[in-house]
């Protein structure tokens, strides 16, 4: 059993490290494209801590506490560094309508589930379908941050992340089956195709920029103002009042980090490589963390929670169908709007490239949004879910 602090940390990112090298090694595989590294991450963290690899004592829980504490907040900075507003309003009324109609119907599927099968869930469900929808309109960090924000049971987290892992997996697949139907699906919604293939690909060319290698000074400037940023917003969320239940010191932390992350977009910080590779290693460690305070003790929950996943995501579907039919959108808005909220940064480019490579930026601009709105969304769903 693993009593020293230090020692537990290092178990867990030794451990993730092997799991990212497994997923690169063996990408090909079909097995890393449904079950991804990170989901592995949490299984094996998971089942160290069932298993009683990791002792309850003050040594590791200071550890994780403070280790957590501090890269969480960092990691969110530098994932939004590269969250320029400006290029946002370049996107136009149409296609922000768009993400914004995606938003608002999976906050209808999130609320019309609970409120139907509420019984059926553990208790403090509420907790992890906020977190899970705060990832379902940024992506993965947005439901790391929220699970500290709105202290999620570590048990009840892993359903969360295995409905956005599993039933993830099928709207993506979804979403790129649909691609070759797009030109029916335009013709049925009547859509404007030319507006969007002339004006939005060049509205949101600038924004694509080709990332120069990261080098050993780069690393060192983003830890550097990432840890910085990190510890000045811990400082001010703590000498900050807490707002009902949702609104706390470490709500005011991740605000303030967020708000840093967009400002310093605007700044030549934002120039420098390597912020997605540096805050991706801050999540996969603080995931293993996450995972080991869990156990599969609650296992047989999980139908449940796969089939309010896929309820979710059907009532997110009709919507957006209505709603294309009604203002004539076009199948590429409806989809790259849909997986920039639910899939976030790892697959809404790869959608808007199999529609056309010009069209990747706004695929990138729109999942960058959702990195910014998803965690004050997540509380903002949960805030409703626990009044129901």
């Amino acid at each position: 059993m693993i009593q020293d602090g230090f020692m537990y940390v290092s178990v867990l990112t030794a451990f993730a490290a092997l799991m990212v090298g497994l997923e690169r090694k063996f990408k090909h595989l079909k097995f890393f494209k449904f079950i991804p590294g990170i989901v592995l991450i949490y299984i094996g963290a998971a089942l160290m801590q069932t298993f009683g690899l990791f002792a309850d004592n003050e040594s590791t829980g200071a550890a994780y506490d403070q280790l957590r504490g501090a890269l969480l907040p960092a990691m969110l900075f530098l994932m939004l560094l590269k969250c320029d507003i400006r290029s946002v309003i370049q996107l136009g009324p149409r296609m922000l309508g768009g993400f914004f109609a995606a938003v608002v119907s999976i906050a209808l599927g999130f609320i019309i589930v609970y409120f139907l099968l509420q019984s059926f869930y553990v208790e403090d469900t509420w907790k992890a379908f906020g977190a899970l929808s705060g990832s379902w309109t940024g992506g993965s960090a947005n439901m790391v941050a929220l699970q500290g924000i709105l202290e999620v049971p570590e048990n009840i987290f892993g359903y969360a992340l295995m409905m956005d892992t599993i039933n993830y997996a099928v709207w993506v697949m979804l979403m790129f089956w649909l691609v070759p139907f797009a030109d029916r699906f335009n013709k049925w919604t009547k859509a404007d195709t030319g507006a969007l293939q002339k004006g939005m690909a060049e509205s949101a060319a600038a924004a694509e920029e080709v990332e120069k290698p990261v080098k050993f000074e780069h690393m060192l400037y983003l830890l550097g103002i990432g840890l910085l940023v990190s510890s000045l917003s811990t400082l001010a969320g703590n000498n900050l009042p807490a707002v009902g239940d949702v609104i706390n010191a470490t709500s005011w932390t991740i605000m303030i980090a967020s708000v840093a992350g967009l400002i310093f977009a605007l700044t030549p910080a934002a120039k420098i490589p390597g912020a997605l590779d540096v805050s991706n290693v801050m999540l996969y460690i603080i995931i293993a963390m996450i995972a080991s305070h869990s156990d599969f003790s609650d296992i047989a929950q999980a139908p449940i929670y796969l089939i309010s996943g896929f309820a979710i995501m059907g009532i997110h579907l009709v919507i957006m169908i209505l709603l294309g039919k009604w203002f004539r959108y076009d199948l590429f808005t409806l989809g790259v709007a849909s997986l920039a909220n639910i899939g976030g940064m790892a697959s809404a480019p790869m959608l808007a490239a199999a529609y056309s490579r010009a069209l990747i930026p706004v695929g990138v601009i729109m999942a960058l949004m959702g990195s910014f709105l998803g965690t004050y969304f997540g509380m903002l769903i949960a805030k409703i879910l626990s009044a129901l």
